[in-house]
């Protein structure tokens, strides 16, 4: 029991956070008598609806839960830095829905195509409420998830899967807005908490949070 709590201990913060988070979210979808402020911008009513965007989007589940395990994995160094910007980042995102309830009325009532990945949005639109997105979760946890790629050591070779992470972040950060589940303000907010969380976790570094054994011995050298 001793090796094997030794062994995966490192998972249990994940899994309290995980406990608290979907929790505390349950709650805010769930508010009654709540006064909602309106998000939107202008440039919001010239994004077109695509529902092919979908795809992107629901990947985000996969791409975010890949990099958690990988780095576990692989990389421990990485999965505490990539743990702390994505709890840092999401408890930020909890705390201004409690503080400020906030909605859009961006989503469309009627479809011009019907398919299957129109039904699949329905199904979405149905059981995720148009609440509680800023700054937008698939935005920041994408960002995140694609700066742990491209700091890894494991992927400093590795051209083709930097690109492809690459591009499917930025693809998750368009599904966003092309399904009409976030307004270009949710997506702003996201990139600049992660623009702010990367500069604390990953260059000011306040957690003293492990750093590769390579880079520390290139500092003692240098000293």
């Amino acid at each position: 029991m001793k090796r094997y709590y030794e062994k995966y201990k490192h998972i249990i913060p994940l899994a309290i956070f995980g406990v608290i988070y979907v929790l505390w979210f349950y709650l805010l979808e769930h508010r009654t008598n709540v006064q909602y402020m309106v998000v939107h911008m202008n440039i919001d009513d010239y994004i077109p609806f695509c529902e092919y965007f979908i795809i992107p989007y629901l990947l985000w589940f996969g791409y975010v839960g890949w990099g958690i395990g990988y780095f576990y994995l692989k990389d421990r160094s990485e999965y505490f830095r990539l743990c702390a910007m994505l709890f840092t980042g999401m408890t930020i995102f909890l705390i201004v829905s409690t503080i400020y309830p906030n909605g859009h009325y961006l989503r469309p009532t009627t479809f011009a195509r019907d398919n299957i990945f129109v039904h699949i949005v329905k199904w979405l639109y149905a059981s995720d409420t148009a609440t509680n997105l800023f700054p937008s979760i698939h935005v920041y946890n994408s960002i995140a998830v694609n700066i742990a790629v491209w700091r890894s050591d494991a992927f400093k070779h590795k051209h083709a899967m930097r690109c492809g992470s690459a591009i499917l972040m930025v693809s998750i950060i368009l599904s966003t807005m092309f399904l009409k589940q976030h307004s270009v303000f949710d997506v702003v907010t996201g990139m600049i908490t992660a623009a702010g969380m990367y500069m604390i976790v990953y260059v000011n570094n306040p957690f003293r949070l492990p750093v590769r054994q390579e880079k520390y011995e290139q500092k003692l050298h240098r000293i």
